[in-house]
């Protein structure tokens, strides 16, 4: 029998690890990333700066765990599918735009984006664990209303998907006018329209 006292390696780990990821956002929201180093996210987490090389290679690295972390990135990406399409999208650009107005993401996602312009490896992370596994599951929702004849057959998918949350995206990182859930509701309309099959005869 292991003896009660004796610290498990593995959960010690893992309250290291999360530390890191806490110290990560919160010194990204107090600093910004252009100030943020790995010796501040250490002194903040309680760990060597070791600790943290040992298991990232840089503070962009850090950041884009504790992003992927606090946005539930690791979970199976899936949009609702009621049979009502228009309802379903609405659905997700809401919840898209309550992430990207959340500070708690607003403010990694930024840094993310701004040192990935630079950090082309860092850029390519960020879109496998972050934004691809989202984008596939819009795709999917529009596969699944293309073969119930709700989207014309001929619809390329992945400009599609571009269509739906370019917008968002384009007005959260200029800043040119309110990120809204009455704004996503507009483009969810104009995108349907848009998508839609012609009337037959047409």
């Amino acid at each position: 029998m292991a003896d009660p006292k004796t610290p498990e390696p593995s959960r010690r780990s893992e309250r290291s690890r999360q530390a890191i990821l806490t110290a990560a956002v919160e010194l990204v929201g107090e600093v910004g990333y252009a100030r943020l180093t790995v010796e501040a996210i250490a002194a903040r987490a309680g760990v060597g700066k070791q600790t943290i090389y040992r298991w990232w290679p840089s503070k962009g690295a850090v950041v884009l765990d504790a992003f992927v972390e606090l946005s539930g990135g690791n979970q199976p990406a899936s949009l609702p599918d009621t049979g009502d399409l228009k309802a379903d999208l609405r659905e997700v650009l809401r919840a898209t735009v309550q992430e990207l107005t959340d500070p708690r993401f607003e403010l990694p996602s930024r840094a993310l984006t701004a040192e990935s312009q630079a950090d082309a490896a860092l850029a390519q992370q960020f879109v496998d664990a972050v934004l691809r596994p989202h984008l596939r599951a819009v795709q999917e929702r529009l596969r699944s209303a293309q073969q119930a004849g709700q989207v014309a057959k001929g619809v390329d998918l992945d400009v599609a998907v571009e269509l739906l949350v370019g917008p968002l995206f384009h007005r959260w990182l200029l800043r040119t006018a309110p990120l809204t859930s009455a704004y996503a509701d507009t483009v969810v309309d104009l995108v349907i329209a848009a998508l839609r099959p012609l009337p037959k005869g047409r």
